[in-house]
C-alpha cells in the first residue's frame, strides 16, 4: 500500500513537474528578430569602433543593453553567400554557388529540403516571417517575347522564402540596385510594373541603380522606411500571441546602406560627411524605432534582437571622402567588401535580450553568422542532427559569460571564391592578393609574382601587412590539413560526415597539399 501511494505520488509529482517545465519553456521561449544591414562596416558603429565618426546612438544604446561581439564574421565577403550561411547554419561555399552573388532574376538557391533556422523555429512552435531583401533567388514565371524571355508579373512567384520555412514573406528579390523593383508578398506581386526606371552613376554617384521594371508602389528612396514600417506592423500583429506563449521569428534583412545610397530628410546631410554616413545614421534611427516598438508592444523583456551586417563596407561609400573626415569603415582592418582580408568579413554583431543577456558586455569570442542556427537550436532545446547547422556553434554560452563558443576555426570566403582559414591568432589566406576588389586583385598579384598564399598573425598584425608564409611552414601545413578536413567532412562541427552540394576546390593554382 505504501509502495502504491509512493508510486502514485511520484507519478503526480513528475507529471506536475513536466507540465510546469513545459509551461515555463513555452513562456520563456524568446521572440527572435534578426536584423542584417547591407554593406555596413565594422567601423561604422561606435559600439565596434571607438574612433567612429558617424553618430549611431540607438545602436550604441542597444549595445549598452546587451552584448557586443568584437570578433564576429560573415561567412562570405558578399551578399548572397552570407545570407545562405545565416539561414542554413552552413558555409555558403558548400552550396552550388561557388563564387559571386545572385541577381534579381536568379532562381532559388536553397532547396526546400535543406534545414533552415525558419524550419527549426517553426518546429518549435514559432511563427516565422521574412521582411526585406531576400537575395537568395526565387522563381519568377517567365513568358517569351520574341527572342527574349520576360517575367510575367501577374503569375505567382514560386520557391520563395516560403519553401525555406517561412510562414510568410514580404520583400524584393535582389539588392536594391538590381531590377526588377517589385514587392512580392508571399508569392504574389503587389503591383505589376508598367514602366522601367534607373539612375546612372553619372547622374548620382551614390544613388545609382540599374534600369529595369518597377512597380507603381515601389519607391526606391522610401524602401528602407517602408520595410521598417512593415516590421513594426508585424511586431504589433504578433505581440498578443507572443504574450500568450506563442513566439515569433522575424528575419529582417535590410537593403541599406548598400547602393542606392538614398538618405531622406532629416538624415540627408546630417552627418556632415557624405550620403553614405547619412544613410548609416538613418539605419540607426530606424533601429531605434524598432526597439521602441518592441517595448511599446509589451514584449521587450523576452525579445532577442540581433543586429549585424552581411559583409564589410563597399567602396561605393567613397573611402576617400570618409578618410578626409577621419572615418575608417574597416576600423583599421585591411580590405573591404568582397575581400578575403578582415575588412571583407569582420562585421558588427550586437545582441540584446533583457531576460537572457546581462547588459554592457563585450566579448572577443570568435563567431560567425552561421552560428544563429545552433544558438536558436539550443534556446529551443532541439537535438543536433546531421543536416542543419553543419558550421554553426551556439552563442548561448557567451551570452552567459563564457569566453568562447567552442569554435576553434573559422573559414571565410571572398567574392572570387578564395578561401581563408583562421585558427586562434593565425590566418591562412589561399590567395595571392585580396581575392576581391581591393589592391592587389588576383590578376595583379599574380603578375607581381606574389606568393600564392598568405599567412598572418592577427594578434601581432591586425592589418595583415606581413606575410609569414616562408617563416612558418609547419603552421601552413597544419592549417591546410585542417581546411581540407573541414571541407571534405561536409561540416566543421562535431558529427557524422555529410556531402557538400558540389566538388570543392580550395587550393590556388600551383599549390598542392603538403
Amino acid at each position: 500500500m505504501h509502495r502504491l501511494l509512493y508510486q502514485l505520488n511520484l507519478f503526480l509529482t513528475l507529471g506536475f513537474c513536466l507540465v510546469a517545465t513545459q509551461a515555463v519553456s513555452a513562456s520563456d521561449a524568446p521572440n527572435v528578430i534578426f536584423v542584417m544591414a547591407d554593406d555596413l562596416g565594422i567601423g561604422d558603429l561606435s559600439a565596434t569602433n571607438p574612433d567612429c565618426k558617424i553618430d549611431t546612438p540607438n545602436l550604441q544604446t542597444m549595445a549598452d543593453q546587451g552584448i557586443t561581439f568584437l570578433d564576429a564574421h560573415s561567412s562570405s565577403a558578399v551578399c548572397t553567400p552570407t545570407r545562405y550561411g545565416v539561414i542554413t547554419g552552413r558555409y555558403n561555399w558548400r552550396s552550388r554557388l561557388a563564387k559571386g552573388v545572385l541577381s534579381g532574376t536568379s532562381k532559388h538557391l536553397i532547396p526546400a529540403d535543406r534545414p533552415t533556422v525558419a524550419h527549426l523555429l517553426r518546429k518549435a512552435g514559432y511563427h516565422t516571417q521574412m521582411i526585406g531583401k531576400w537575395h537568395l533567388g526565387w522563381d519568377w514565371q517567365k513568358t517569351s517575347e520574341g527572342k527574349k524571355s520576360a517575367i510575367d508579373f501577374s503569375q505567382p512567384v514560386k520557391n520563395g522564402p516560403d519553401i525555406n520555412g517561412f510562414d510568410g514573406y514580404y520583400g524584393h528579390c535582389g539588392s536594391l540596385d538590381m531590377p526588377p523593383y517589385v514587392w512580392v508578398d508571399t508569392g504574389k506581386c503587389t503591383a505589376i510594373p508598367v514602366r522601367e526606371e534607373g539612375v546612372t552613376r553619372s547622374e548620382d554617384a551614390y544613388g545609382w541603380y540599374r534600369k529595369g521594371p518597377i512597380s507603381p508602389d515601389f519607391d526606391v528612396p522610401q524602401v528602407l522606411p517602408h520595410l521598417f514600417d512593415k516590421a513594426v506592423a508585424h511586431i504589433n500583429e504578433r505581440a498578443a500571441d507572443a504574450k500568450a506563449g506563442n513566439p515569433f521569428f522575424l528575419y529582417l534583412p535590410l537593403p541599406a546602406p548598400h547602393t542606392p545610397i538614398v538618405p531622406l530628410p532629416p538624415f540627408k546631410g546630417a552627418s556632415g560627411i557624405n550620403p553614405y554616413a547619412d544613410f548609416v545614421m538613418q539605419v540607426d534611427h530606424h533601429m531605434g524605432d524598432l526597439l521602441a516598438a518592441i517595448k511599446k508592444a509589451g514584449i521587450d523583456g523576452n525579445t532577442l534582437v540581433f543586429f549585424t551586417s552581411d559583409n564589410g563596407c563597399s567602396p561605393e561609400a567613397n573611402f576617400d571622402v570618409l578618410k578626409e573626415h577621419g572615418h575608417d569603415p574597416s576600423a583599421g582592418y585591411r580590405g573591404h567588401k568582397a575581400d578575403i582580408y578582415e575588412g571583407g568579413h569582420r562585421v558588427p554583431l550586437i545582441v540584446r535580450w533583457p531576460n537572457g543577456i546581462q547588459p554592457g558586455q563585450t566579448t572577443d569570442a570568435t563567431c560567425c553568422l552561421t552560428d544563429l542556427y545552433s544558438t536558436l537550436r539550443e534556446l529551443t532545446e532541439q537535438p543536433a542532427e546531421d543536416l542543419g547547422g553543419e558550421d554553426s556553434y551556439s552563442l548561448v554560452p557567451v551570452f552567459n559569460g563564457a569566453a568562447s563558443t567552442g569554435r576553434e576555426t573559422l573559414i571565410s570566403h571572398s567574392i572570387g571564391g578564395s578561401f581563408s582559414i583562421r585558427k586562434s591568432d593565425w590566418k591562412l589566406c589561399l590567395s595571392a592578393g585580396s581575392g576581391g576588389w581591393s589592391d592587389p586583385r588576383e590578376p595583379a598579384a599574380k603578375k607581381q609574382n606574389l606568393p600564392p598564399m598568405q599567412l598572418f598573425n592577427l594578434k601581432q598584425d591586425r592589418s595583415e601587412q606581413h606575410n609569414l608564409i616562408d617563416q612558418n611552414p609547419d603552421k601552413v601545413k597544419e592549417l591546410l590539413q585542417q581546411l581540407a578536413n573541414e571541407v571534405h567532412q561536409g561540416r566543421s562541427t562535431p558529427g557524422n560526415p555529410v556531402d557538400n552540394d558540389r566538388p570543392i576546390t580550395f587550393l590556388p593554382a600551383g599549390v598542392t597539399m603538403p
